[in-house]
């Protein structure tokens, strides 16, 4: 009686256990499910724009297209201009520093180096007509491009060196009378070729994200529930959801997966509590540039070479550009393991003025966080390491003129002359320049949010808790199976040999009391 009482109390206890267990794993299920489905039902547009009077006009200019929208449209123009997409910079407050105006028009960076002085070539995605100069005019609403937002047709794109117009190719009527809410190929016009070309700075952001397949990115695949970007960066009066850490400071308005998948998206408990530290980027973006390379250094020093005086390109083996005569030499890498940091949503970024020791690295931003910040997590990054233009005698990195459409204007592309460059670079952006340069080393520092890999190609335990595992280089803590610490082993051992002296004693317990029963 006493053996069948106790197994149908094991009996009972695996029945409560499996339900427990598939009641979570439905739950997991279900809440996918309805993401799923949420997801996938894709915007339709209630207007049809080919029926409004106002855009059957011949349009002589763009600003003609933006003054047509504004007259329905009539206070979204106000909305875009307090934008960053609009200002290229905001008023932040950075630890150390105060209040200060920051953002891509006034940040230099270890790819293009800045805007300041080569605003035709770089203010191609800019979300404005005409910005080629300081004479832009920020507080004309006929200046802002709704087209590279919302253009539907497919066939809007700016000119290359035309300061953020549209080509003249593009038939501005057809693209005004088919719009709607923004698609991938809109936000990828620009942010798929930051940089110079596809999936050059971001490393998780290219046009095949456009057309791909989950492995490359589970979100945004086409045999998947095929995201826009939008549906993450949701957008309130043209404000839209999320910052790019390598021209923004502040803990504000960012995304974060828990938004959407919860703070408990797994199964087992001991999962859900590494993300109390551990990003959920950490685990499930394995690698980066799944489909085509990203470029991981640029070298400027070796800029200016001439074959017969004229400029020349070699290419790798993937056929991506490893030497450029306006640019220099490049190494770019496919299918990249990610470096990682702590991050507590804040940075800084480096800042003429700024004193800088040039025997190491120049973080052109930092990613702040450690493991004793309570806000801090460990994320994945591309580090972008570069060899750039610096003045020795006043400290500072240079920002030299790059684009011009003539010769003989000291733009580096055209005339490769470093200290012509330099020089017309920095009075123009009103900078002191010593007329000596040298070459120091840069990095930059790239959260990875996007490619994110299929469950069952996220990180497995051992990729982290190992001797040469991916976090060998965060070593602020003690990290099981990778930190060796006597204290800590010891107690281990002799938990384990006490464990095992436990199960000794209780079992000669046991077969010495059932020896008495059977007597």
């Amino acid at each position: 009686m006493k053996k069948i009482f106790i197994i149908l109390i094991i009996i009972n206890v695996i029945i409560i256990s499996a339900i427990v267990y598939l009641t979570k794993n439905q739950k997991h299920i279900d809440a996918l499910q309805l993401l799923e489905e949420q997801y996938s039902q894709h915007h339709e547009p209630s207007v049809d724009h080919t029926h409004f009077s106002v855009l059957q006009q011949k349009f002589k200019s763009p600003q003609d297209v933006t003054a047509a929208c504004l007259s329905c449209h009539t206070e979204r123009g106000k909305e875009v201009m307090k934008t960053r997409h609009w200002k290229w910079q905001n008023e932040e407050y950075i630890e150390g520093r105060g209040l200060t105006n920051l953002g891509k028009k006034n940040i230099l960076n270890n790819f293009c180096i800045g805007i300041g002085g080569n605003e035709q070539s770089c203010n191609r995605c800019h979300a404005g007509f005409g910005w080629a100069d300081t004479t832009f005019d920020f507080h004309n609403q006929h200046n802002i491009d709704c087209m590279v937002c919302h253009d539907n047709s497919g066939e809007y794109f700016k000119q290359s060196g035309g300061a953020g117009n549209p080509d003249p190719s593009v038939n501005l009527n057809k693209v005004a009378t088919h719009v709607g809410k923004p698609k991938k190929t809109n936000c990828g016009s620009c942010h798929f070729y930051g940089g110079g070309g596809n999936n050059v700075k971001h490393g998780d952001l290219e046009e095949a994200q456009m057309n791909c397949t989950k492995d490359v990115d589970v979100h945004m695949a086409k045999n998947g529930i095929n995201m826009e970007c939008v549906d993450c960066h949701v957008t309130k009066k043209h404000v839209i959801a999320g910052k790019m850490y390598s021209v923004s400071s502040t803990n504000t308005n960012r995304l974060s997966c828990t938004q959407c998948h919860g703070n408990t998206p797994h199964e087992l408990s001991v999962l859900n509590e590494h993300t109390i530290k551990v990003a959920c980027q950490t685990c499930h973006i394995p690698t980066y540039a799944k489909a085509n390379a990203t470029k991981m250094t640029w070298d400027w020093s070796t800029a200016g070479k001439l074959k017969n005086g004229e400029p020349y390109h070699e290419e790798d083996s993937m056929g991506n550009h490893s030497y450029l005569s306006e640019k220099g030499t490049f190494v770019w890498a496919k299918n990249v393991k990610p470096e990682y940091v702590w991050f507590n949503g804040t940075s800084d970024h480096y800042m003429f003025g700024d004193k800088v020791d040039t025997t190491k690295p120049i973080a052109m931003n930092t990613l702040r966080g450690s493991y004793s910040d309570p806000a801090a997590q460990i994320i994945p990054v591309k580090v972008h390491r570069a060899k750039q233009l610096f003045d020795p005698l006043y400290g500072n990195i240079i920002q030299p003129k790059l684009f011009a459409k003539e010769k003989g204007q000291g733009a580096l592309w055209k005339d490769f002359d470093f200290n012509a460059a330099s020089a017309t670079g920095m009075k123009y952006i009103g900078q002191p320049y010593s007329g000596t340069y040298t070459f120091v080393h840069t990095e930059s520092f790239w959260p990875l949010n996007h490619q994110v890999a299929p469950k069952e190609q996220s990180l497995s335990c051992v990729e982290c808790h190992s001797r040469n595992g991916r976090l060998a280089n965060i070593t602020d803590f003690y990290l099981p199976g990778r930190d060796r610490h006597a204290g800590v082993e010891l107690f281990g051992i002799i938990s384990i040999i006490v464990s095992l002296v436990g199960i000794a004693i209780h079992a000669t317990l046991r077969i010495i009391s059932h020896r008495k029963e059977l007597k």
